[in-house]
Formats: C-alpha cells, sequence, structure tokens
C-alpha cells in the first residue's frame, strides 16, 4: 500500500471511530438552571403577565414556572428552542391560574411594572405605562387561545412553528387564530381610540 493510500485508509478509520455527538452537528450543552433562571425570569413573567396572570399572582406563576422546568429539564428533548419550551410552560401555568382566579376572585393591586431606564422624563415613563395598561387592557378582551397566539407572533416575534410547537396546535389553527386575534385587537384598539377623541375637549 503506497503511503498516500495508507493516508486516506487512516482518515476514513478516523472519522469511522469518532464519538458520537463530537462531531460538527453537535448540539450545544444546555445551560444550568441557575442560567435559565437569571437569563430568562423577565421573559417568563412578561410572558405570564401577557397571558392575563394577574399582578397579585405573577411572583407565585413565575415561580411554579421554574420549579417546573426545574424538575424536567433533564427531559427537554430540544423539539423547539429552550425560550418556545419556557413559553409553553407558562401557558399552562397561566391557564390554571385563571381557572383559580375565576372560582376566588381577589382584590386587584396595581401592575408591578418597574420604570424604564430609557424614560427621559416623567411624562415620558407615564405615557410608557399608559400604553402597557392599554395593551393589557385589550389583551383582556381576547379569548385564552387567541390571546397566546397573539401574544407569542405579535409581542415575542415567534414564529409560526415555534407557535405550533408550544401550543401543540397545527400550524391552520396558528394562522386562523392569528388572523382572528389581530382583527379583534385591531377593532378594540379603534373603538378605545374612538372613545379618547370623543371624551377630549
Amino acid at each position: 500500500m503506497t503511503e498516500s493510500a495508507r493516508a486516506g485508509h487512516s482518515a476514513r478509520v478516523t472519522v469511522a471511530v469518532e464519538a458520537p455527538g463530537e462531531g460538527p452537528d453537535r448540539l450545544p450543552e444546555l445551560p444550568e438552571f441557575d442560567e435559565i433562571y437569571q437569563e430568562y425570569f423577565a421573559f417568563v413573567w412578561r410572558s405570564l403577565r401577557r397571558l392575563g396572570v394577574r399582578p397579585a399572582a405573577l411572583e407565585d406563576a413565575s415561580q411554579e414556572v421554574f420549579l417546573v422546568v426545574h424538575k424536567r429539564l433533564a427531559e427537554f428533548e430540544r423539539r423547539s428552542s429552550l425560550k418556545t419550551w419556557l413559553f409553553g410552560i407558562a401557558l399552562h401555568v397561566a391557564r390554571r391560574q385563571a381557572r383559580n382566579a375565576a372560582r376566588h376572585p381577589a382584590h386587584e393591586l396595581p401592575d408591578p411594572e418597574p420604570a424604564s431606564p430609557t424614560a427621559a422624563t416623567p411624562q415620558d415613563e407615564a405615557a410608557r405605562r399608559e400604553a402597557i395598561a392599554l395593551l393589557y387592557a385589550i389583551l383582556d378582551e381576547l379569548d385564552a387561545e387567541k390571546r397566546a397566539v397573539f401574544v407569542m407572533a405579535e409581542l415575542e416575534q415567534m414564529t409560526a412553528p415555534e407557535i405550533a410547537e408550544a401550543l401543540r396546535a397545527p400550524m391552520n389553527t396558528v394562522y386562523s387564530r392569528l388572523r382572528a386575534a389581530r382583527r379583534e385587537f385591531e377593532a378594540a384598539l379603534k373603538r378605545r381610540q374612538a372613545r379618547e377623541r370623543w371624551r377630549q375637549p
């Protein structure tokens, strides 16, 4: 066997015995739980609020999401992104919270929205809070299914396949719910803007 043939043979053997998971397609390691908590806590909190969890229940709901994450992290199969997986858990927790809230209505507290570091003036901060309050008020007019799709697509910029994975729903269902949610959101926004114009002197 020539030197070049032996070299080629050796290279082929090397490739053949390469350990699984060490090639170029190897998935990156999952972050540790503490890293996930630090990176995604704000996302989970925000998602729960947008999905209808009331301010008084946000802390408990957020902790419930991360208890599930801690328990199931080793089972995460990476069929979706980590963010999509977390949103799916948050959606499940939000739905359970909604059922509890319907059975046991409680006195509402103001939204615990932190001040924006980019607000230049108190007027800017007041306008931001007003816009957030309007957003939540309109989201409250959507049913749970349309609300979830709208939040994922319009507010979190998730793709249709990611939404379908989070909801365990067919793509056609995702698109039809999103179209309906957009129509209802726009209609509600126009109604509120018309009322504001009518109230102005």
